[in-house]
């Protein structure tokens, strides 16, 4: 029995794709889905803050990409905001300061509609949840999970803009959070009587080691496809 690392890489069909946005650029990114069957949900992936090295491959969102198709079923789609290299390739543009990157996302729904890809929920990390709070709201997804979110950039005002659908948000918050530890983010979140607030013990913003990284997977997976679990921890 090998144990799951963060460099281990289970089979999926990927391939690099590209998003086109409304006002002419050009973003990089990848769908893997699973090696046979259809995909059972879809995750769309907003990575953490560019200016603070963000992007498509930061940890958590490329082990999704490495691991959920075959653990879960379910098809992970990941990409690099305006602006930003990674080693697949640089996205055309600048760091929009959040505002702009409603573009970015917008041609990312766009593309999961275009490929038919089922139940799509928008899974944001860290300044991804601000792009998500503030403007998937009047977009047809699944559901909203929230990784570590800051609430810099969201307003009380736009959190109250979500009681007029019924859309699921999930808000992961950990223990020790460098931006919005769990007691502040039930008086922020307090204004949507129905977001779900998971405090992860001993959590911090950047999820790091495998135990956090299985927790984070097995939290998205609970939501989206729940009969996956429990996600394995080795392999053979």
């Amino acid at each position: 029995m090998n144990e799951i690392r963060s460099t281990t890489e289970l089979p999926a069909l990927r391939r690099d794709i590209e998003l086109h946005t409304e006002d002419g650029h050009v973003l990089v990114g990848e769908l893997s889905v699973p090696e046979s069957g259809t995909p059972v949900g879809t995750l769309l992936f907003l990575h953490p803050l560019p200016t603070a090295g963000g992007y498509m491959d930061s940890h958590i969102i490329r082990k999704a990409a490495l691991r959920l198709p075959a653990m879960a079923g379910l098809a992970v789609l990941r990409f690099n905001f305006r602006g930003v290299t990674s080693p697949r390739g640089r996205s055309q543009g600048e760091f929009g300061h959040g505002v702009d990157e409603r573009m970015d996302l917008e041609a990312a729904l766009a593309f999961i509609r275009a490929e038919g890809l089922p139940t799509p929920w928008v899974v944001g990390w860290s300044f991804g949840t601000e792009v998500a709070l503030n403007h998937t709201i009047d977009h047809d997804v699944a559901g909203l999970i929230l990784l570590a979110p800051p609430l810099h950039r969201t307003t009380t005002e736009t959190l109250e803009r979500w009681n007029g659908n019924v859309t699921p948000i999930v808000a992961l918050i950990p223990e020790h959070d460098d931006y919005l530890k769990p007691d502040e983010a039930r008086a922020r979140f307090a204004v949507v009587p129905r977001l779900e607030i998971v405090e992860v013990k001993d959590g911090k913003h950047l999820w790091v080691g495998e135990k956090q990284t299985h927790r984070v997977l097995s939290e998205i997976v609970e939501r989206v496809n729940p009969s996956a679990l429990p996600l394995p921890t080795t392999l053979g």
